[in-house]
């Protein structure tokens, strides 16, 4: 079994897509349809990869612009959050609030996913979820043990954490989210946030002026 990362970034705020793949099987999962559906499409077909499942950490307009067209170029269910589902509706609107235009309907749910640890398989890819709150109200946070790496979504990043001021924001949530879940899975754990570089568990413990609080 040979895992392979391909991280995308894409859209209007440089929001990060992740294409998981297993380059035996040819098998890939896709965290988060950021934006550009034919070019995340292309991308998993130049590594010889067919998408399988579509994931996203949270329903912000960002993470799931390109839910409806991947799914239907990919056939591939998608799954999120319970909690999210709701937001996830208001994907038109959030096109108004934030940029004064209409967005496309996202993806309808195939799975929704709870805030109690669960495992996804896709052939050799073993996804475990982390319920990570704080920045959205049913924010997941996705760890891959076999490659040690964590997709933090717009929880955890490089120097820095998720903006809490947006409906279902909330700081000390966030916070417990990040000293709960992701700082336990060990300082030598790859992080790949929803926006700006990688990072690793240990080098974000030491350094990120909101873990020295």
């Amino acid at each position: 079994m040979t895992i392979h990362i391909r991280m995308l970034t894409l859209g209007q705020i440089a929001t990060n897509a992740y294409l998981i793949g297993d380059t035996e099987t040819g098998d890939a999962v896709l965290i988060d349809p950021v934006d550009d559906a034919p070019l995340l499409y292309q991308a998993a077909a130049d590594e010889g990869w067919t998408i399988r499942l579509i994931l996203a950490t949270h329903a912000h307009f960002d993470h799931v612009l390109a839910s409806q067209p991947l799914k239907d170029l990919t056939g591939a269910p998608f799954a999120i959050h319970q909690l999210e589902e709701s937001w996830l509706l208001t994907l038109p609107e959030q096109g108004m609030m934030f940029f004064g235009t209409h967005f496309p309907a996202a993806a309808k749910p195939d799975r929704l996913l709870m805030s109690e640890p669960e495992t996804i398989e896709v052939g050799a890819i073993r996804l475990e979820t982390l319920f990570t709150p704080g920045h959205a109200a049913g924010h997941i946070s996705f760890y891959l043990p076999s490659e040690r790496v964590v997709f933090s979504g717009d929880c955890l990043f490089a120097g820095s954490i998720g903006r809490t001021d947006l409906p279902g924001g909330d700081f000390n949530t966030l916070m417990s989210s990040i000293h709960d879940q992701l700082l336990p899975l060990g300082d030598d754990v790859s992080v790949m946030p929803g926006h700006g570089e990688p990072t690793t568990i240990g080098v974000e413990r030491r350094s990120n002026p909101f873990l020295q609080l």
